[in-house]
């Protein structure tokens, strides 16, 4: 162990154990119910017409297999470390650790700067309610995405904690902006304006059959199922975390799936089938589509766009907090160049990790507008359902690696055929075949991130060596995100 490591051993580890069941439900709610159901129910309507509620359904069983292997890992090793905790044990090797954690790190920014452009559209056009002729164009949207993401990046240099107090009422927000959507739904059916009979009819542009139609939807789907995977970072902070956690997660991703395909169905009944693929403003999400058309008499339309940002803005500023502190917790295992582990003297904020993220996410957003993708949202968000599909198939491998351990009394165990299937479905909804041509720009993202942590890694290697000074990387592997 490194001298440093040492030296913090005696301080003292233990988090405050203030989350019970309920609370931890409405977390994991909370982070998955966030940009996804707001960004990418019209693509999935495009690809597959009436049926949209399938794919929303196909990517919660995949989600859940990978649940399933998060719940045994949690409950077996209950530190706060997350995947590059169980990827650590079960194969020791160093690289692959970083790797992993520095994808997840990516994911982090990629989804924060989904988050960002969804936020900035929504913004302008609030503002155009009561501001005629306020420019909501690409440029005007562009610039919108990365103001926020320079806010967020301020935000976190003030040191900001993940409240969880807060996190519940923009929960709450969430849940209002679902419900007005759903709401919408049951009042067309009821006054005969929609046409429920569309739910059954399965419709392609493309001339791909149902199959692949559906597991393409599903990997477009599978964004707005992500989230879940942050909950085993509570661990340490849940009463009767054996009890809990195997209960929550599954109660919690069951209320999902249940919402997102309610809004499919909605907006498959509202919204007339030529126009689901053309919505109004594409990337602020076909939802405010759903709030013109199916309330017309009613202003909520004013409002929607600031519930949105209400909702989304949360998970955009938790994921750049997350990203950071893995950063920071990177270099302080020392895998990153010692920087990254500099915080501010009063707030005691990684200020250099927080710049760098910030930057990251500005170079993503300025790089996918300028490269003329039809969809901004579509292009990072599928970055980051890409980059936690890799993370989860290897978790799962982990899971199978790491039976080898006993298993403590009281801990949850999944079906051995369940990380199996996890493995098999994440590589293959991560494949390209299962992408248009035009999404193979997430590979591109992905991959040019992944050889921005090489490379830093690289630089970090030649100069530790180069002062010969000896350390072991992953020293406290169980205190990385602390």
């Amino acid at each position: 162990m490194s001298t440093e490591a040492a030296e913090t051993s005696t301080e003292p580890r233990e988090l405050k154990k203030v989350i019970g069941p309920k609370l931890l439900v409405l977390l994991i709610i909370g982070d998955v119910i966030g940009a996804g159901v707001f960004a990418i129910t019209g693509p999935v309507s495009k690809e597959v017409g009436g049926v949209a509620w399938l794919p929303f359904l196909v990517a919660f069983v995949v989600a859940t297999f990978t649940a399933f292997s998060y719940l045994e890992l949690v409950t077996k090793y209950p530190q706060a470390a997350g995947a590059a905790l169980y990827i650590h044990k079960a194969f020791g090797i160093h690289f692959v650790t970083f790797i992993v954690a520095f994808a997840v790190a990516c994911s982090g920014i990629t989804s924060a700067a989904t988050s960002s452009t969804l936020v900035g559209k929504n913004l302008l056009i609030g503002i155009g309610e009561f501001i005629p002729g306020i420019p909501n164009g690409p440029t005007a949207s562009m610039l919108s995405a990365v103001a926020i993401i320079v806010v967020l990046g301020l935000v976190n240099l003030r040191g900001i904690g993940e409240s969880v107090k807060f996190n519940v009422i923009l929960t709450c927000v969430t849940l209002l902006a679902m419900g007005i959507v759903i709401a919408i739904g049951f009042a067309a059916i009821i006054g005969g304006q929609g046409e429920l009979g569309r739910i059954v009819v399965f419709e392609n542009h493309s001339d791909r059959n149902m199959f692949a139609a559906v597991t393409m939807a599903t990997s477009v789907a599978f964004f707005a199922m992500v989230g879940f995977e942050d909950s085993v970072n509570l661990v340490e902070e849940c009463k009767n975390p054996k009890r809990d956690m195997p209960r929550m997660m599954l109660a919690g991703l069951g209320v999902c799936v249940i919402i997102y395909i309610l809004v499919a169905v909605t907006v498959t009944i509202v919204i007339p089938p030529g126009d689901i693929a053309n919505p109004k403003n594409p990337d602020a999400g076909v939802l405010l589509d759903v709030v013109r058309v199916g309330a017309p008499g009613i202003p909520v339309d004013v409002i929607f766009p600031f519930l949105t940002i209400f909702a989304v803005v949360n998970t955009a500023l938790i994921n750049m907090l997350m990203a950071s502190r893995l950063l920071y917790g990177l270099a302080k295992q020392h895998v990153l160049p010692k920087p990254f582990a500099g915080v501010l003297p009063k707030r005691r904020s990684p200020w250099v990790s927080i710049i760098f993220t910030t930057i990251l996410a500005i170079g993503l957003i300025l790089y996918v507008n300028l490269s003329g993708q039809e969809s901004i949202v579509g292009a990072l968000g599928g970055t980051t359902a890409l980059l936690l599909l890799c993370v989860f198939a290897v978790v799962n491998v982990a899971l199978l690696v790491l039976r080898r351990d006993p298993t403590p009394s009281g801990a949850f165990r999944a079906p051995t055929i369940v990380p199996i299937l996890g493995v098999i479905t994440c590589i293959y909804l991560a494949g390209p075949w299962v992408r248009d041509r035009s999404a193979w720009i997430q590979y591109e993202i992905a991959g040019a991130l992944l050889v921005i942590g090489i490379v830093l890694g690289l630089i970090n290697w030649f100069f530790v060596h180069r002062k010969g000074v000896r350390t072991e990387a992953f020293d406290d592997i169980e205190h990385l995100e602390d």
